[in-house]
């Protein structure tokens, strides 16, 4: 599943632009991206630039203020508790989800990292941009290493960029989406409870 707006209820980049003072700038750029009408990879690499000399010390803070979505906690565990993999695959930071897994005991999960120079953000990310078509092959290899039939997977979003990942999942749902997300997921589950996903996995058999 996606990790912002979806595991839990911010938006990662969001929290980090308010230390900048961009943040209003930021949440317009992202709330373009997820309905589609910027490309993932160029409004992430306009929003990160915005965190430029930043202290990598905020992260602390943005990481205490991300919240877990109503029953994200209670989806993750019941998962488990079926002998499901669950993996998170995020256009955020690796800096966030890697702590959010691991709260959650989640230990398989593909993010953004951000570059850091003498302490600071230096307004890039490196290495693999997650972008929509790096998400859905997350999805194909996460499912090849359990040995998961690509029929048998659950693919979970909110925005655009989680379009590829949720049409090829054997079921695709969409979470307190975009407009766009909606039209084009197979399921769509309004929230405000992420466990509720369990109801349509279930009703699919």
């Amino acid at each position: 599943m996606d990790v912002d707006s979806t595991l839990i209820s911010q938006e990662v980049i969001e929290l980090i632009a308010a230390h900048a003072g961009t943040q209003e700038r930021v949440a317009e750029i992202t709330e373009r991206a997820m309905r589609g009408e910027l490309d993932f990879a160029d409004s992430l690499r306009e929003r990160v630039a915005t965190l430029a000399g930043l202290p990598v010390s905020v992260l602390d803070d943005v990481r205490a203020r991300a919240t877990f979505t109503p029953g994200a906690r209670e989806l993750v565990a019941e998962c488990q508790r079926r002998g499901w993999a669950v993996a998170l695959v995020s256009g955020g930071f690796e800096e966030i989800v890697a702590d959010l897994a691991a709260e959650v005991g989640i230990t398989t999960f593909r993010a953004n990292r951000l570059e850091v120079s003498d302490g600071h953000l230096t307004g890039r990310t490196t290495g693999q941009v997650v972008d929509r078509a790096y998400k859905e092959q997350s999805l194909r290899e996460f499912a090849a290493a359990e040995g998961v039939p690509m029929e048998h997977t659950v693919a979970i979003g909110d925005g655009a960029n989680d379009l590829d990942m949720i049409c090829a999942a054997g079921i695709g749902i969409a979470f307190a989406a975009k407009p766009v997300v909606q039209e084009q997921a197979p399921f769509t589950v309004a929230g405000p409870r992420l466990d509720a996903v369990l109801e349509i996995i279930d009703a699919q058999g």
